[in-house]
């Protein structure tokens, strides 16, 4: 039976069970957190982004989470610089163009600031330069796309937290925590 791990990634944590860098450097991994044998990320999480990181032992379910052709809705809370207005979201609402081309529409609102753990380090506070929170869902996943998407309608992102993939979420996990749940396809 394959199995199935939700783990809240923190920040600074290498998507991967190694660190391959340079030498010398201790940078946190999956390692430290996860001791399951088998178990492979279905996707990534940049090392400055936290939340919603699948793993699992079954390569066909981690490639149709991973694969965009899926299309599997990805939610994200973000921290942005600035006080966004009705013209940026419609932007983002539509599909921004990027360097590698037009995005996708996104679903996007601004949120109340979420109730979430603290990060470690904290994001830099500037008393001139307002920002908000965004609840942001994608149904691709390009490399560091939500941070290009906000930075391309002028709010660059400051935190960034994935929440959901599909009907799985990190509701009830704190950063570094995980549990297994039982294996049931991804809704689209």
């Amino acid at each position: 039976m394959a199995r199935l791990i939700l783990f809240n990634k923190p920040y600074g944590v290498l998507c991967q069970f190694t660190d391959r860098g340079t030498a010398g450097s201790a940078r946190p991994t999956l390692s430290d957190f996860i001791d399951v044998p088998g178990v492979y990320p279905a996707g990534r999480l940049d090392l400055d982004s936290e939340g919603l990181l699948l793993l699992t032992d079954d390569g066909r379910l981690q490639a149709r989470i991973a694969d965009p052709e899926f299309k599997i809705p990805k939610a994200y809370l973000v921290q942005v610089e600035g006080d966004v207005g009705e013209a940026s979201l419609e932007s983002l609402r539509r599909g921004v163009r990027l360097k590698d081309g037009p995005t996708r529409p996104a679903q996007v609102e601004r949120i109340a600031d979420p109730a979430l753990w603290p990060r470690d380090p904290p994001v830099r506070f500037r008393k001139s330069v307002p920002d908000c929170w965004l609840g942001l869902t994608i149904r691709e996943g390009r490399n560091r796309q939500v941070r290009r998407m906000t930075a391309a309608v002028g709010h660059p992102t400051l935190r960034l937290v994935r929440w959901r993939i599909g009907d799985w979420t990190i509701e009830g996990l704190q950063a570094g925590q995980w549990r297994e749940v039982p294996v049931t396809p991804p809704t689209r």
